[in-house]
């Protein structure tokens, strides 16, 4: 594993982390959950990241089973906030009440006195600027928050949020986008606007949805177990994986594996160690429903492409890269 700085903070972060999107309290059970948790620890992992909104905040719930009794100073957990995790009408959003009480809140179901770091998960156009930022102020007065990060910001809400983190003292260190080699849209504005601000990217969905993964074959069906098969009660992640689940895109894919395989690698861990070249990118997050993908997919880290990998990966996709900075978010 390599570890590396987050941005120009002093945090060390494993340049794989482990997410639990989708699949902890969600598409597997709780002993796979944990054996997955366990190989990602074997394999060097100690970046973490996970949600309150979550499996509707179970998967908070199975981490931190999962991390029971391992020495939390050895670890680097991370969770957000903005997402509904109830019925009320303050159960979201960024306001200092729902910050406040959801902080609390997933303190308690990931079973530790303080998180590493805490994201705002989204934008929130109805609360002002000042007032989030000012309750992420005091989280990280009173020990419960380490650093802050952002989640699918534009580079202009990044850069007044940056401002007003350096008025308040607040350390905002992270940048959480969704980035790969079908989703590009950080690269034109986002990735610039936190190197000016020191924030480091650590990008979700390397395996776009795991369309990358080389499994989903073109004009055939979906395979019995996949995540595009099963992702039921998972809307957002539906449409996700639903705009690459077109013919062009998956025999474009199928073209990528002799790449990968010139290389050396299999096709996730091309994907993954595509991201991983981008020098603002400081970690790549993968998600598992068994060890053994938590075991191949560690293998992306350290792995420096040749150019001229990047540039037959580049003509394979050619047309059907998104690349809008528009679609942030």
């Amino acid at each position: 594993m390599i570890y590396q700085k987050l941005g120009t903070s002093g945090l060390a972060i494993s340049q794989i982390a482990y997410g639990n999107w989708i699949t902890h309290g969600a598409q597997v059970d709780n002993e796979t959950a944990y054996a997955c948790v366990h190989a990602a620890l074997d394999a060097g992992i100690t970046t973490f990241d996970t949600a309150d909104a979550y499996s509707e905040t179970r998967a908070e719930t199975v981490l931190g089973q999962a991390l029971r009794g391992l020495r939390r100073e050895s670890l680097e957990l991370c969770t957000k906030v903005y997402h509904p995790t109830g019925t009320g009408h303050n159960d979201r959003g960024l306001s200092r009440k729902h910050i406040m009480e959801a902080c609390h809140a997933s303190l308690s179901r990931l079973q530790t006195d303080y998180v590493d770091v805490y994201y705002a998960h989204r934008f929130d156009s109805t609360v002002s600027l000042e007032e989030t930022f000012l309750a992420f102020s005091d989280l990280v007065r009173q020990g419960k928050v380490l650093y802050v990060g952002i989640s699918e910001w534009t580079a202009d809400q990044i850069t007044k949020g940056a401002a007003l983190a350096r008025e308040l003292k607040v350390p905002l260190v992270a940048s959480q986008p969704q980035y790969s080699m079908l989703w590009r849209v950080i690269e034109t504005e986002v990735v610039h606007a936190c190197e000016r601000e020191g924030i480091g990217q650590v990008v979700w969905s390397p395996l776009a949805q795991g369309i990358l993964s080389g499994k989903y074959a073109p004009d055939k069906p979906l395979p019995q177990g996949s995540r595009a098969s099963t992702s039921a009660g998972a809307p957002f992640f539906e449409r996700l994986a639903g705009q690459w689940l077109r013919s062009e895109v998956l025999q474009a894919v199928s073209k990528l594996s002799s790449i990968a395989s010139e290389a050396g690698l299999t096709l996730p861990q091309l994907a993954i160690a595509w991201v991983l070249q981008n020098p603002q990118v400081s970690a790549a997050i993968i998600g598992a429903s068994k060890p053994e993908q938590v075991q191949e997919n560690v293998k992306a880290a350290g792995v420096r492409l040749d150019p001229e990998v990047m540039r037959q990966i580049d003509t394979t996709l050619d047309g059907l890269i998104e690349r809008d900075p528009a679609k942030t978010g």
